[in-house]
């Protein structure tokens, strides 16, 4: 395993199946829980490995000591992030280590009524998930910190694409229009988050956090009210954020509310992003 300019996703979904199409490695491996998605995997050019996340993998392990590349989008659980849990001696291991990119999510912020946020601001998780995922951050950058590992911290917004996002709600009949006066999200698009990635890739900052954000925070009824004139069917009624019957885990979503700066990508990476509100970027889907 001698290859030079490989790449290993750990967890190898949407977004980190995007940075794989991107990404010019000479050889690839990414995870995935359960074989019937193996193919995917095996499409774009990669190694596909089975990982539970539940026991340790015989087969990840020497990869994990050689591979120059780990991009993780596993999602952690109460007690931190899978990997580490079963394979932090195997990280230690590796003498081959460029980067590390763990992805993580804007929710760590929290609430901060609509005000902007910048990877300086106070970090206030509300919910289980970003809880679990800030200690997962502070599991890593420990490791940074104590043992030189070249770990970056990616927060991510609501990813959208190809396949995935407004227009497929509306083209299921899922779509609905929620109004909560002052509420806004920012998103992102895939292929610019692969591109992100990538970039972080070829200029790594070891110890590095950065949002991954669009231009614009936006009220999500707006969104739905674009995809839909651009679909050429009706616009969604509104539905009073009170009296929207919605789970647990939707409700949480609307209980932050911030506007995500996205300077630092902008000024370390020197990024212009290919789809920097969500217009350009449904438009693409579309």
């Amino acid at each position: 395993m001698n290859n030079k300019n490989d790449l290993l996703c750990l967890g190898a979904g949407y977004t980190a199946q995007t940075m794989m199409r991107l990404y010019p490695a000479n050889q690839m491996w990414g995870t995935t829980r359960t074989p019937n998605k193996a193919k995917a995997i095996q499409d774009i050019g990669a190694v596909p490995i089975i990982f539970s996340g539940e026991t340790t993998s015989e087969e990840l392990s020497p990869i994990l000591r050689e591979a120059e590349n780990i991009l993780i989008s596993i999602s952690p659980k109460l007690d931190g992030g899978p990997l580490l849990k079963h394979h932090e001696a195997d990280i230690l291991a590796n003498k081959n280590l460029r980067w590390i990119g763990y992805l993580s999510t804007v929710g760590v912020y929290g609430n901060h009524d609509g005000e902007w946020v910048d990877e300086n601001s106070e970090t206030r998780p509300g919910s289980d998930r970003s809880l679990w995922r800030k200690k997962t951050e502070d599991q890593w950058l420990t490791l940074a910190k104590e043992e030189g590992l070249p770990v970056h911290i990616f927060r991510l917004p609501g990813i959208y694409g190809p396949g995935r996002g407004p227009l497929e709600k509306l083209k299921a009949g899922t779509a609905r229009r929620i109004n909560k006066p002052g509420q806004v999200f920012n998103r992102a698009h895939v292929e610019d988050i692969a591109m992100i990635l990538e970039t972080s890739c070829h200029n790594p900052n070891p110890g590095a956090i950065y949002n991954i954000a669009d231009d614009e925070p936006a009220p999500p009824q707006d969104v739905l009210a674009y995809a839909a004139e651009l679909l050429g069917v009706e616009v969604p009624p509104l539905i009073e954020f009170e009296d929207a019957e919605m789970s647990k885990m939707a409700k949480s979503f609307y209980s932050d509310n911030k506007r995500v700066s996205n300077k630092r990508i902008k000024e370390e990476l020197d990024i212009t992003l290919k789809y920097p509100t969500y217009r350009e970027g449904i438009k693409a889907c579309l």
